[in-house]
């Protein structure tokens, strides 16, 4: 039976990490813009305007939203001016606002078509949930080349019984992420995503997992290039929601990353953007004009997210499965550098954490085993498939001899017994594993019959052995076989010496020299 160790690496998506080089804020309240209530929800309109969402009072309609008291939000439209200050503010054209909240919109590439929240008020009809909520939906609009927002459809994912907003989009506008409250949330609010077909249809919302959402509120998601920001409760937050990022990739993402101050405080820190270095937040920070206010940044240089992985592995025994510790595992570069080197704790496990879209080679080497390598090369996507590396066993060498059970024969017999075959298997095993070994047959005898026929006796055993090891794929030029007759008896049962069954069956037997033992490492 071939014995290996078998080192398993196993690259976890779960456990792919973000290191990041953070750049230098410089925030300024956008005064320009800010109330005594809610201002908050920033999204780029092409490069110099932004839209943001900001209450209205209106004369003769109650307009106050019970749970915070403040105003109904509607959505405004500003141009971006020096210091990012946003100026010319004004509603945002067409049959869009109305008495109830819209905040937080994503527009297309073109600029021609717009996705945003408002709540359950579709064609002037209100739909609450069944506890009397009136939930939020994510609407579709169309924008005209006067800047009037038309022919508002109401997404086909909504549900009257949750809430569904604060949309997203990919660079290439194939993806629409969200946030949603819906049952199969893991936590308050989640982000989730669905593709968008070319037919204009949607496919069904997937939620993002556990490297973005956890058992808090994950909201606010925004996305540039492979980089998704969003703010959360749930992850090492300072206090409240923080922003966070996570590098996305084709089928995974790295691990988040807090972007840490001065853009996250101690207070409620949202609705984070950025374009060519400017962008915006929201934010509730004691230093703010209202409840939630406008917050303009620049930033003297990119947010870099390293993408690392986790290489772990457990270093087995093959043939019985036993964990192996104390195996020194190297992982080295692709010029053959060292770069670490670990051991195998109690379980058989190691770890390294190496750079994703990179080649290494991973070594393995423990006492009595013969060192092996393989190659890896990391990717981005990570694909849960083990990649193992097999150490054999090395043969022990005794006096030059092979370190198996000898095989026996019965008496006036050169025929190979069960036992014998599994005795010889092993053998045939350790040939396979070390290409480079010869080995001569040494075949014996007891001393019950005459020198000359002992002899023959023997010479058919050897031959009856090495036939056994060709047959099972070794090379006839590896293996050679030779017969002693009775002049190698291994106790005192020579002629006229009476001695048990059991005492002249330990001569009749098979062992295993190697020939060319300098070839063995």
């Amino acid at each position: 039976m071939k014995i290996y160790i078998i080192i398993t690496l196993l690259f976890c998506a779960s456990i792919i990490n973000a290191q990041t080089t953070p750049g230098k804020y410089a925030i300024k309240n956008v005064s320009s813009v800010n109330t005594d209530y809610a201002d908050f929800g920033t999204s780029y309109f092409g490069k110099d305007s932004v839209i943001f969402s900001s209450p209205t009072k209106r004369k003769m309609i109650r307009n106050i939203w019970k749970p915070n008291e403040q105003p109904y939000l509607d959505l405004y439209l500003g141009k971006i001016g020096e210091e990012g200050d946003i100026v010319g503010k004004q509603k945002v054209k067409g049959n869009v606002n109305t008495k109830y909240h819209e905040s937080n919109v994503v527009f297309t590439e073109d600029r021609k078509t717009v996705y945003y929240t408002g709540n359950n008020n579709y064609q002037d009809e209100v739909k609450n949930d069944t506890t009397g909520t009136l939930r939020l939906q994510l609407y579709k609009a169309k924008v005209m080349p006067d800047g009037k927002w038309e022919d508002v459809e109401k997404l086909p994912f909504n549900n009257n019984q949750f809430s569904t907003g604060h949309p997203a989009l990919s660079k290439d506008g194939k993806k629409l992420y969200f946030v949603s409250d819906r049952p199969e949330s893991i936590g308050k609010t989640d982000i989730y995503v669905v593709d968008i077909n070319d037919d204009g249809s949607y496919s069904s919302p997937k939620n993002l997992g556990k490297k973005i959402n956890t058992v808090e509120k994950e909201m606010f998601p925004f996305i540039v290039d492979d980089i998704i920001y969003y703010s959360s409760e749930g992850h090492n937050s300072a206090g409240g929601l923080d922003v966070f990022a996570n590098k996305m990739y084709d089928t995974t993402v790295s691990r988040y990353l807090n972007i840490g101050e001065p853009i996250n405080s101690t207070f409620d820190d949202f609705s984070f953007i950025l374009k060519d270095g400017r962008g915006y937040l929201s934010s509730n920070r004691e230093e703010g004009i209202g409840g939630d206010d406008i917050y303009s940044f620049l930033i003297d240089e990119p947010l870099y997210i390293k993408c690392t992985q986790q290489v772990m592995g457990v270093v087995k025994n093959n043939h019985t499965q036993e964990v192996l510790a104390g195996a020194e595992i190297k992982l080295l570069d692709k010029e053959g550098k060292v770069l670490e080197t670990v051991t195998s704790d109690k379980n058989g496990v190691y770890h390294f954490t190496v750079n994703c879209n990179s080649t290494y080679k991973i070594t393995g080497d423990k006492t009595n085993f013969k060192d092996d390598d393989e190659g890896i090369i990391t990717v981005n996507d990570i694909v849960e498939t083990p990649i193992n590396i097999a150490l054999a066993l090395m043969p022990e060498v005794i006096e030059n001899k092979i370190n198996i059970e000898n095989i026996y024969f019965d008496l006036d017999k050169s025929r190979i017994r069960p036992d014998a075959a599994a005795e010889l298997d092993k053998l045939v095993q350790i040939m396979e594993d070390n290409p480079e070994l010869i080995i001569e047959a040494t075949s014996h005898t007891d001393s019950r019959q005459s020198d000359t026929y002992n002899n023959r006796l023997s010479s058919r055993r050897a031959k009856s052995t090495r036939r056994y090891i060709i047959s099972k794929g070794i090379s006839r030029k590896r293996i050679t076989a030779k017969g002693y007759g009775e002049t190698q008896l291994t106790n005192k049962c020579s002629d006229d010496v009476e001695c048990t069954d059991e005492e002249h069956q330990a001569n009749r037997r098979t062992e295993f020299i190697v020939v060319d033992s300098e070839k063995l490492d």
